[in-house]
């Protein structure tokens, strides 16, 4: 049985589960390929996925979704919100002439299965599941026959109550109420890691508790309510802004750990999905928290696995299997279209020729193979370059359009993870602060002495692990500047073209498409 899966709305995904061999073969998401950031599902991606399938699917699963707009609640499919009865519907559709099963459920249903089928878990083995994102600030137990309990509701709309400070502070942000910017958490979560809780003073502490405790059941947070509030327009980059991000950050995770000390005892491993899921800090916060044997938390935590999610819930209600043989490599596969341009020299691609490359300096585009899901750039679609001096990362953030001082992650050889950071074992999808341990390691040095580390082994990803092997075998380093590949507001570069671009304009020294290596002469 295959089944295809929709994500409609921002972060749009389609999805493809073999429910025969429980094996996620594809999920491609909207944004990639260079369309805009937190895209819809578009008709380019639409056929891209048809290519997998020699026949029409078994099953055309339908993520649930509601938006609201100026007069009324549009719904797609199951809806938003629900768990229990009316939360799925299953139905026969005609699809293309073919008679199909047809299977929808709700959004909040879509965060959990994916969580649940992505983690390292035997089925069967019960879970608690935190889902926090724009809406839902939820926990959840998974028992060992698949059913779901709901454990309680912490903070209704925690994304959105985040957000809306990054809206507050920002002069540019002139919208009164309606929907904030896509990028504002990760904004505010930047602005926090160079602050200081304790230094946010008495209007900081008010501020926090008026939004964090306003009942947002009847109305949004509107930006001209808290005109007199000092924070309105103070502009993100002051350093009192700074130390309100970072308590804020503080207030939030301790009122979700508050309720898991007293309501989550029974010892089940921790699995974490939505938006709020890419918070690196929190997620550490959780990691180290001593209230949970482990912590999960998937590659694609946020809308982006949504299709996942309901094609997992549809195979669960189709076979009773809800567990997934899956990669994080299941994006799009590259498109290499050979260019015509005399201003590159081109040579087969050999790693220990790129590792030297990268060790005298050079930044270099590196596109291999199939993307990644979720957001995060995870050594197919990444910018590389030598992790030691902090002008590489001045370097990086000028070719990204950034401020000198974001920070540019690493990517390191797992077995050496020790070796250069406060870490062991797996960090393979970049989820997660370390401290780093090795002054050498200047350029991937945030300011407070942390990293968001990837760590990589040989069966992960075979080519990445070669070229730090290399590299390690040059400077005594297997460490990388790792950051994403992509033009500014759009998903990750996934043709050669778009990439000679984009290595271009944004001053690269060369890239790597496929098993070519272009350097600009």
């Amino acid at each position: 049985m295959k089944i295809l899966s929709l994500k409609p709305g921002h972060d749009g995904a389609i999805a493809g589960v073999d429910a025969n061999t429980k094996r996620l073969m594809f999920s491609y998401e909207g944004e990639k390929g260079s369309f805009p950031r937190n895209a819809a599902l578009n008709p380019e991606t639409f056929i891209q996925a048809g290519l997998w399938f020699s026949a029409l699917p078994d099953a055309i699963a339908l993520s649930g979704w509601s938006t609201t707009g100026t007069d009324h609640v549009t719904s797609s499919g199951a809806g938003y919100l629900g768990i229990g009865e009316g939360s799925e519907r299953i139905a026969k559709r005609t699809f293309f002439g073919k008679t199909l099963d047809y299977y929808t459920s709700t959004h909040e249903r879509s965060h959990i299965w994916a969580t649940y089928a992505m983690s390292p878990y035997e089925q069967g083995e019960p879970c608690y599941v935190l889902v926090w994102e724009g809406v839902l600030g939820d926990f959840y137990e998974i028992d060992s026959q698949l059913n779901i309990h709901h454990l309680g509701q912490v903070l209704s709309r925690p994304g959105e109550r985040f957000s809306f400070f990054s809206a507050l502070a920002d002069p540019e942000f002139t919208r009164q109420t309606g929907a904030f910017r896509k990028e504002d958490p990760g904004r505010l979560m930047a602005a926090g890691a160079f602050g200081d809780p304790e230094k946010a003073d008495l209007a900081a502490r008010e501020l926090i508790d008026d939004v964090l405790g306003a009942d947002l059941s009847q109305t949004d947070l509107k930006k001209e309510d808290f005109a007199a509030s000092p924070y309105c327009n103070i502009d993100m980059e002051a350093e009192r802004f700074r130390n309100l991000a970072a308590l804020l950050s503080d207030e939030i995770f301790q009122r979700f750990h508050d309720f898991a000390k007293v309501h989550l005892s029974k010892g089940y491993p921790l699995l974490i999905s939505g938006g709020c899921g890419l918070n690196c800090d929190w997620n550490t916060r959780w990691k180290n928290s001593s209230l949970f044997p482990d912590v999960f938390i998937p590659p694609c935590t946020g809308d982006s696995g949504s299709a996942i999610g309901t094609a997992v819930d549809a195979m669960r209600h189709y076979t009773g299997h809800a567990k997934l043989d899956w990669s994080v490599y299941s994006g799009q596969a590259f498109v290499d279209d050979r260019i015509d341009v005399d201003d590159v020299e081109i040579s087969e691609l050999n790693l220990k020729d790129l590792a030297a490359a990268l060790h005298n300096g050079m930044v270099i585009g590196w596109a291999s193979g199939d993307c990644e899901i979720g957001p995060r750039a995870l050594g197919n679609r990444s910018i590389l370059a030598s992790p030691f001096h902090a002008e590489t990362r001045r370097r990086l953030n000028r070719a990204k359009g950034r401020a000198d001082g974001v920070p540019v992650a690493p990517v390191v050889l797992e077995q050496d993870v020790s070796d250069h950071f406060d870490w062991t074992g797996s960090s393979p999808y970049m989820l997660h602060f370390q401290k780093v341990t090795d002054p050498r390691l200047e350029a991937i040095t945030h300011s407070d002495g942390s990293a968001r580390v990837q760590t990589v082994t040989k069966s992960q990803n075979a080519k990445l692990h070669g070229l730090l092997e290399e590299f390690k075998a040059i400077s005594g380093v297997g460490v990388l500047c790792n950051t994403s590949l992509n033009f500014r507001g759009a998903g990750f570069i996934n043709k050669t073209s778009d990439l000679y671009h984009y290595a271009r304009g944004a001053g690269l020294d060369g890239f790597v498409a496929g098993i070519s290596f272009y350097r600009f002469k």
